[in-house]
């Protein structure tokens, strides 16, 4: 069949293409799916025993683009990197002037920008899009985050509007109930245009950072609640439960207590205590934090949640090491086992407003450095429902940046002023316990740090200028004087020997 009559088609059938094969066919659009190697192709299609008549594979590349109505929209959902670039190399001399190529990978925003700008001189449209829900979000609605020309959008925002996640207008909910062959109708769609060239993809990169702290939040929380409080997994799993139907309702926190009160098959034990300590990670976490500090924008928690897995991964040496550092001697803890639940309850919400207030700072300082204009009202409600960090949470960042545009850190919101002025006994509290107690929390005392540093009128870094200017010449500013004039001190190191007379 290579009749022009497919919407759009997709390459590579991994199982984040497949189910978004199966998406876009799901909502009325007819889709022409690739695989480099067709036994894969054949082997998705024969799952499927032609119940989806939507949906048609190809065996050559050059069928597969001939079947695209004008003009030709295809999805690449390939390895990032090398990978990407090979199918756009071999796509190039089969399309036309207008067609669209939409990476829908992992990609660097810094790739996205150099393959826009080579498909621009070549006549071509691209799309960095984030897609972030992982396989169910693929298959029945993920939170999609465009980044292109507004040409290209304007192509692909019908099928992006229809197959993304959907989200209840008045509560801001992501609404449910989708299946295969039946999708959700109605609802405000998790899918709006981030910018120009590489935005949607840095986007993405700063919701997978942000995504590194939550997650790393929660073990800190779970952590506490097992070693100082005492309580086995299925009890801190109705915690969170509980916690779910709160300010703290989220997807990660539903899923964390359902893995709280999981049984390992093998052994009937909590599955989580079978499950060896030491976390992997794909790099996206890590390129926020090195962006962060390319730009100068303090993220403390995202990174110190990279951190935390890397010190996690090396497991032999941290057991070895056990047995030599010492650490403080544990007493019972005497604070009322509730209220002290209730403080960690705080801490994470605390500590999860300084990290988001990190992750928007970051993409405010980003739109200068790249040229793009952010919507961070908007790119909060596209992260209400589809993607991993969704939570009811970030209605309330929308309304933020909805009230104040140019806000120029969530902290000065009136909400989470409030929040934080409410909570952070408690989160002080939670952190001098774990201190005590010899518990690794890095999240959780470097958001406070943060949150301490950022109120501060005056930090000691007045002295470390001074250091520097006597090491390295490296001038300073002076209190009595406008920003931006620099000075030097002709240092006389008095205590230096051979300068005493």
């Amino acid at each position: 069949m290579t009749d022009s009559n497919s919407d759009i088609g997709l390459i590579g059938l991994a199982v984040m293409g497949q189910n978004l094969a199966l998406n876009i066919a799901d909502h009325g659009f007819k889709i022409s799916v690739f695989n480099r190697t067709f036994s894969k192709t054949q082997n998705f299609l024969d799952k499927l025993h032609n119940n989806v008549p939507n949906l048609t594979g190809y065996q050559t590349l050059k069928s597969f683009v001939a079947s695209l109505k004008q003009p030709k929209k295809i999805i690449v959902m390939v390895q990032a990197g090398y990978a990407t670039d090979a199918v756009i190399k071999s796509l190039i001399p089969l399309l036309e002037k207008g067609d669209i190529i939409i990476d829908g990978g992992n990609a660097k925003w810094t790739d996205t920008i150099t393959r826009e700008k080579i498909l621009k001189e070549k006549g071509l449209l691209f799309v960095g899009s984030g897609v972030s829900g992982g396989e169910e979000g693929a298959r029945f609605g993920p939170s999609l985050m465009p980044g292109g020309s507004r040409e290209a959008w304007s192509l692909i925002k019908p099928i992006w509007d229809s197959i993304s996640a959907k989200v209840d207008p008045k509560t801001g909910k992501p609404l449910s109930g989708a299946s295969p062959g039946n999708p959700i109708s109605g609802g405000e769609p998790c899918s709006a245009f981030i910018g120009n060239d590489g935005a949607g993809h840095y986007v993405k990169m700063v919701h997978n950072g942000i995504e590194y702290g939550d997650m790393q939040m929660i073990c800190e929380a779970y952590h506490l609640m097992n070693s100082v409080v005492g309580l086995e997994p299925n009890e801190i799993g109705d915690i969170f439960n509980n916690w779910n139907q709160g300010e703290l309702d989220s997807f990660l926190i539903e899923i964390t207590g359902d893995i709280l009160k999981q049984k390992d098959p093998r052994t009937q034990k909590p599955f989580v205590d079978i499950v060896l300590d030491a976390a992997g990670q794909k790099g996206t976490g890590k390129w926020t934090s090195v962006n962060a500090l390319d730009m100068g924008v303090p993220a403390p928690t995202v990174s110190e949640a990279v951190f935390a897995r890397c010190l996690s991964a090396i497991k032999k040496q941290r057991v070895e090491a056990s047995k030599i550092l010492l650490g403080p001697r544990v007493e019972k803890c005497n604070i009322n086992k509730d209220e002290l639940i209730a403080a960690i309850r705080d801490a994470l919400y605390c500590s999860k407003i300084c990290s988001y207030a990190q992750g928007f700072q970051l993409m405010r300082e980003a739109q200068s450095e790249y040229d793009w204009s952010l919507n961070f009202g908007e790119i909060a409600k596209i992260w209400r429902g589809g993607c991993i960090i969704r939570a009811a949470f970030l209605q309330k960042i929308s309304d933020a940046f909805e009230g104040k545009p140019n806000l120029a850190n969530l902290l000065l919101d009136e909400y989470f002023q409030k929040t934080i002025n409410q909570y952070q006994s408690n989160w002080r509290k939670v952190i001098g316990i774990a201190v005590d107690h010899g518990i690794s929390i890095p999240t959780f005392s470097s958001a406070l740090s943060y949150y301490d540093g950022y109120r501060s009128t005056r930090l000691p870094q007045n002295l470390l200028q001074a250091q520097r200017d006597y090491f390295g010449a490296h001038t300073y500013e002076r209190t009595d004087e406008e920003r931006g004039k620099f000075f030097h001190i002709d240092w006389l190191h008095p205590n230096r020997p051979e300068q005493k007379k």
